[in-house]
């Protein structure tokens, strides 16, 4: 008495170990885009939030600070002021999973504001 297996059996198994590595980097590469999108938005968030407080004369210190915490983790702020304008620039980083890529830009945001006139927080009497 011979038992004849089935030529299929395990293919299932098989299929799935093929398949599974594949999503799961779609699904890391898709989390990452989202991580990425929501950095940008919080690049834009600090950009505002710095630009508006430098205009209004609070000092730079306090400036980077505010900025520093709206902005995504890693990003770098950067304050200038010129002929009555001052703005505030945040650039972050491409998440890891992306990185390697090489092909997306960092999320960044500028934001630009007039100075308000008068003396202000940071200005003195």
């Amino acid at each position: 008495m011979t038992r004849r297996g089935r030529p299929d059996r395990g293919a299932a198994t098989a299929e799935l170990a093929v398949a599974l590595p594949s999503l799961v980097l779609v699904l890391a590469v898709a989390l990452a885009a989202v991580d990425l999108g929501l950095a940008q938005v919080r690049c834009v968030d600090a950009a505002r939030v710095g630009a508006r407080l430098l205009a209004r004369g609070e000092p730079r210190d306090v400036v980077l600070r505010a900025a520093g915490r709206a902005a995504p983790p890693g990003a770098q702020v950067v304050l200038a002021s010129d002929d009555g304008q001052v703005s505030v620039s945040v650039t972050g980083r491409v998440p890891g999973v992306l990185a390697p890529l090489g092909i997306l830009d960092p999320p960044r945001s500028t934001a630009v504001a007039r100075s308000e006139p008068g003396p202000g927080p940071g200005r003195g009497p």
